[in-house]
């Protein structure tokens, strides 16, 4: 549910640090670069991580006007891992997301607010469980350069945000089991062919 997040720092990412182009150009994540981490305390007793990664989105990015960017991610809810099969199974119980094979995460930016020479607040509507709230990424580039293998433009950045369960009606044990989850991404888009 975190990873939706990370697709709309990639507008940023590519907007404020490659040449600038007339009009917005798409960028698609490279899936196998790209994960969403996520952890929220268990009871006082431990930290539990999870992450969802293999996830595809496109970005349209204004070079000249970062504010003129956009993304749109999604990814099946069940493609969450936490690394414990019954864990897993219980968070795609009825006690939690009780999700079907086909239900998705989305995330579609709604606004960039650029904050330094490589950060930037990334705004956008998360959809989870059937509840759409905005959410606010903040958003670090990495880097937006040649890709030194695949000889096309290529962007990379992180960012970070935290959720509250209870808001997209995911929320039982809460506060037992943390309310609040730490969001952390990380993410990798290249110039569509």
């Amino acid at each position: 549910m975190k990873r939706t997040l990370l697709a709309a720092g990639l507008a940023f990412a590519a907007a404020s640090a490659t040449p600038a182009f007339a009009a917005p150009e798409k960028y698609m994540l490279d899936s196998g670069h790209s994960q969403i981490l996520f952890s929220y305390n268990h009871l006082g007793y431990s930290t539990t991580w999870g992450l969802f990664s293999g996830f595809e989105g496109e970005i349209m990015f204004d070079q000249e006007d970062p504010a003129n960017s956009s993304v749109a991610v999604s990814m099946p809810v069940q493609s969450m891992w936490t690394g414990w099969e019954k864990r897993d199974a219980h968070l795609m119980s009825p006690d939690f997301f009780d999700a079907s094979d086909d239900e998705m995460v989305s995330f579609t930016s709604t606004g960039i607010e650029v904050t330094g020479e490589t950060t930037a607040n990334i705004t956008g509507d998360l959809t989870i469980n059937g509840v759409t709230k905005s959410v606010v990424l903040d958003a670090q580039l990495n880097t937006a350069s040649e890709h030194p293998m695949a000889k096309k433009p290529w962007a990379g950045f992180n960012a970070t945000t935290t959720l509250k369960r209870t808001e997209f009606d995911v929320g039982n044990f809460a506060p037992f089991v943390s309310d609040e989850v730490t969001v952390q991404i990380s993410v990798e888009a290249m110039k569509a062919e």
